[in-house]
């Protein structure tokens, strides 16, 4: 199966977690890329497509939400796809009225998904979310092996 997996990454904490998704998809190096380094030709021949972004402001990153507002209309016909982000603990904000904004505001990984969906992307896996403890990290404990596991998941549909 060939897949992709597709990343922005401020901090370095999405690109860990986008990698540990390859390795658990046996995507390859090759086949994780930055956002900014995906050729739209790439698309015509993957099965799956993995996309992850930082959630920023709620949403995904800008370079993320660029690459998806260029995908080609139904480029995504007939490929399963799948969607991630990173974003803070919400059991390690202390403010309730931050924690309250963070919840409510929601995450990148559901914005993520309904635009590949709109391309003809067939959903493999609800959204997922990684945890960082703060807003540059690092992840926490476990999220890599959680990743690759949820990458390795997507193989079984």
């Amino acid at each position: 199966m060939k897949a992709l997996v597709v990343y922005d990454s401020y901090f370095g904490n999405t690109e860990q977690i986008a990698k540990a998704v390859g390795v658990g998809l046996g995507a390859g190096e090759d086949n994780v890329k930055r956002v900014g380094d995906v050729e739209v030709t790439l698309l015509k021949e993957i099965e799956v497509l993995v996309v992850g972004s930082p959630t920023r402001g709620f949403r995904p990153s800008e370079r993320t939400a660029l690459f998806l507002k260029e995908l080609p209309t139904g480029c995504l016909s007939g490929v399963r796809i799948a969607a991630f982000d990173t974003r803070l603990d919400l059991d390690r904000i202390e403010k309730k009225a931050l924690r309250f904004i963070v919840k409510t505001g929601g995450y990148a990984a559901k914005h993520i998904a309904a635009d590949l969906q709109k391309n003809g992307g067939q959903l493999a896996l609800p959204p997922e979310g990684f945890l960082v403890i703060g807003e540059e990290g690092p992840l926490l404990d476990g999220e890599l092996q959680r990743a690759e596991a949820w990458g390795a998941s997507l193989l079984e549909g």
